[in-house]
């Protein structure tokens, strides 16, 4: 995770090591149930730093990251954020899910767009400018009945809670 990020400020060992009831953090496992990636899901309004600003009840950000590069293009991405989703909105107040790519990261804001999410703005976080996606409850519902188009193949992978 930490190389993801070059010049990252997070110290990983510490937040990976405090559970606040406004984050939860998920393992993506292939299926041979090889740690393959990390899922962070937050409640902007609760979040301590206010990252998000001052963000409304009711939404999700994830940040998604996958390891290495022998995995990208094979559907885990896919497979660990519909999860990572389902968490999201298995709570009944939720109504938007939020992440936010790098501008410079092309491939996650089109990753983000064929499943659905919504470009909202570019926003600088910190030092890093963004693309800002917003996924609603009702896109997400649509995709999970079949209403939302050809969607991508998906791996057979899984999530684990790791707080």
């Amino acid at each position: 995770v930490r190389a993801t990020i070059p010049g990252s400020y997070w110290d990983w060992e510490r937040d990976l090591a405090e559970r606040p009831p406004w984050r939860r953090q998920l393992i993506g496992l292939a299926e041979n149930l090889q740690p393959i990636g990390f899922v962070q899901i937050i409640d902007p309004a609760e979040e301590e730093t206010r990252y998000w600003g001052d963000a409304p009840r009711g939404q999700r950000a994830i940040d998604v990251w996958i390891g290495e590069a022998s995995v990208l293009g094979r559907g885990y991405g896919t497979a660990i954020l519909r999860a990572a989703l389902d968490v999201c909105f298995a709570d009944p107040d939720v109504e938007t899910v939020l992440v936010d790519p790098l501008v410079s990261n092309v491939r996650a804001c089109r990753f983000y767009e064929r499943l659905g999410f919504v470009f909202v703005e570019r926003r600088r976080f910190d030092a890093h400018e963004c693309c800002v996606y917003a996924l609603s409850r009702e896109r997400y519902d649509d995709d999970r009945r079949g209403d939302g188009g050809d969607a991508p193949p998906v791996a057979d992978s899984k999530i684990v809670g790791a707080s």
